[in-house]
């Protein structure tokens, strides 16, 4: 598996994707002018276009990585190879899965980095009115990376039934988009209001879904980094024992349908 390991982020390398996140990294040297148009909470601005711009970057790898990894193997019949060898199909998906899960760590440090510094030269700049809680905007940075490599479990799972790569990049886009609101669709259908407007048979098949569906909400800490806002510890360590069971029952879901494919 470690061979595996090793050739994915070769191959990641090779096809200059940590190139492409340096030139986009320039971006972070805007942000601290952009930010000073507000002319008020130009350090909370600056955070804020840091960290959106962290995510924006981090979705755009998982989709396409983990979309276009199996299937570009099976493509170039590179796969067929691989598994000649005494390797089990699902060690050769994990090996890939904790490829990609280790160049987006990579990359969020990377990215991370540069904006730390844009988001400290705009407080120097301009003071904000409460100190900064640098513990916050680092883990934030940190649950991010972890939410994406969900989402590249996701698209993973969905590659390894698709002969093309439209159904796992589309499909995790939209499975991301519904993933973000879960939490909050699950709350409301538990306000007096909804239970008086919808039906019961809606809010069963809602509340099923939110138990299939990824519950990205709780790796969203950008209000806790933008506003100093401590974080409670308990909650953070739910939400990493919740990334670690979700991402292994997708891996294991994975897993059963690759063994289950028929190679051609």
């Amino acid at each position: 598996m470690l061979s595996i390991v090793r050739i994915t982020l070769k191959g990641i390398f090779r096809d200059r994707i940590f190139q492409g996140i340096m030139a986009l990294s320039l971006f972070f040297v805007f942000i601290p002018s952009v930010a000073s148009l507000s002319m008020r909470q130009v350090t909370e601005l600056s955070t804020t276009l840091s960290l959106s711009l962290i995510s924006f970057i981090m979705l755009l790898l998982a989709v396409f990585l983990g979309a276009t990894s199996i299937w570009k193997d099976i493509e170039r019949r590179y796969t067929f190879s691989v598994l000649s060898l005494p390797v089990s199909r699902s060690t050769y998906l994990v090996g890939r899965f904790l490829g990609i899960a280790i160049f987006m760590l990579i990359a969020a440090l990377f990215l991370g980095s540069a904006a730390i510094v844009s988001i400290k030269i705009a407080s120097l700049t301009y003071p904000p009115a409460r100190p900064l809680l640098w513990f916050a905007i680092i883990t934030s940075i940190v649950f991010d990376a972890l939410k994406y490599i969900i989402v590249v479990a996701v698209s993973m799972t969905l590659a390894t039934v698709s002969t093309s790569f439209f159904l796992p990049v589309f499909g995790a886009i939209s499975i991301f988009m519904a993933g973000t609101v879960t939490q909050q669709v699950f709350d409301y259908l538990h306000t007096p209001s909804a239970q008086a407007a919808v039906s019961a048979a809606i809010r069963k098949a809602a509340l099923v879904l939110y138990y299939l569906l990824p519950n990205l909400g709780g790796f969203d800490l950008k209000v806790h980094a933008i506003y100093a806002i401590p974080l409670n510890t308990q909650g953070l360590l739910l939400t990493g024992v919740y990334f670690l069971a979700y991402t292994g029952i997708v891996m294991s879901v994975g897993a059963l349908l690759f063994a289950r494919r028929e190679m051609k």
